[in-house]
């Protein structure tokens, strides 16, 4: 890794500025920068921004063999490559000294810390069981990755579901998540990495320290800690030496802190489960969009028909009357017509009582032709 070179006048420039408790971005001396944190197409995924520094995490799993020493543990896997995408004086062609320490701080962070359950990913002892793999990307570095790498670690492993799995004696089957609902894995707590810059051999400390504060400050005091107050990890590096007064009131600021990106991590997860309400709604419509057009079909009812003329001539007695049949208008679906029509129906047939009264007709309807009776036998031997 080559070195970031930093003239002397900028040197002098930014330790007088915290000399005079100023930053060169506007902030105070223990004001963190804004997080936003986002997620991939796939779960696992997460990039975080802190200020300009952009990272990204994808969590993978996938069954091995335990460890001899540990057969009834799962594995956790954590890997930090800095690429020179990140910053120009990172070498991505062999593993630096950098990502080694950042390495090491995290998996302390994760795993040391029981952040994890490690038994929750045994399948079966001293056989098989799932590795979990977390895979970090810095792809800009404007400082302060340590915290970034973290929050984006506990993040992704907060999002990632596993594929649930079958056993049956010996021989086991990882079923996919189309026939039945991944598992998330189980995590007792989250522990958020906070980190302070030393100046002038502690006389000066300041909390997320930028790209050019790192390459000017002395050393730098790591506190890894959740939000019940239980400190996982204090690391310090640099030639700088702090006394207990500064320690404890490094972890109050601390404290804060954790609990902030804690709350922001929790409601981050609940919303991508929940869902954003615009997003559902921008899906809803593009859905409701790709659906084909259905015509709408009329439903024909069927006409109402009415006996609208007798014939006026009968030809004979034993023949029935003629009726003539005749179709009104189409019946809409509008109460206001059906009323009309009822209305012209029932004109129609109390004219053609009238007509049936001149004529000496009883009723309107047709008179059934009169069968004679056969004459029986008896009948027949009178005559």
């Amino acid at each position: 890794m080559s070195k970031f070179n930093v003239s002397g006048i900028e040197r002098s420039f930014v330790l007088k500025a915290i000399s005079e408790r100023k930053r060169l971005d506007g902030r105070d001396a223990f004001q963190y920068r804004d997080i936003a944190i986002n997620f991939g197409l796939e779960r696992g995924c997460c990039m975080v921004d802190l200020g300009r520094t952009k990272v990204m995490a994808q969590v993978s799993c996938e069954v091995a063999t335990p460890k001899e020493s540990r057969p009834t543990d799962g594995i956790l896997f954590v890997n930090v490559e800095l690429s020179s995408m990140a910053a120009p004086y990172f070498d991505s062609s062999r593993p630096s000294e950098a990502s080694a320490e950042v390495n090491r701080l995290l998996e302390r962070c994760l795993k040391d810390s029981g952040c994890v359950d490690l038994e929750s990913l045994c399948i079966q002892a001293g056989m098989k069981v799932w590795v979990i793999r977390i895979d970090l990307h810095v792809l800009n570095n404007d400082g302060n990755m340590v915290d970034a790498l973290c929050v984006a670690a506990i993040t992704a492993l907060s999002h990632f579901r596993r594929p649930d799995i079958i056993v049956c004696g010996e021989d086991t089957a990882v079923v996919n998540t189309e026939e039945r609902d991944p598992l998330p894995l189980t995590l007792h707590h989250l522990p958020i990495c906070v980190t302070f810059a030393i100046f002038d051999e502690g006389k000066y400390i300041l909390i997320d320290p930028t790209e050019l504060e790192e390459h000017v400050m002395d050393g730098t005091l790591v506190v890894c800690m959740n939000r019940h107050k239980e400190v996982c990890i204090v690391q310090s590096t640099g030639k700088a030496s702090l006394l207990r007064e500064q320690i404890s009131r490094c972890k109050e600021i601390c404290f804060v802190n954790v609990c902030a990106i804690s709350d922001k991590i929790v409601s981050v997860l609940q919303r991508s489960e929940t869902g954003d309400p615009v997003n559902i709604a921008l899906k809803s419509l593009e859905e409701e969009q790709e659906k084909p057009k259905k015509t709408k079909k009329k439903l024909k009812k069927e006409k109402p028909v009415v006996i609208q003329k007798l014939s006026e001539e009968r030809k004979g007695e034993d023949s029935d009357d003629e009726v003539v049949m005749e179709d009104l208008p189409s019946w809409d679906s509008d109460v206001e017509e059906d009323l009309d029509l009822l209305t012209q129906a029932k004109n129609l047939i109390s004219s053609n009582e009238v007509q049936c009264q001149d004529n000496g007709e009883d009723s309107i309807l047709p008179k059934k032709t009169k069968k004679k009776k056969k004459k029986g036998k008896v009948e027949k031997l009178l005559m």
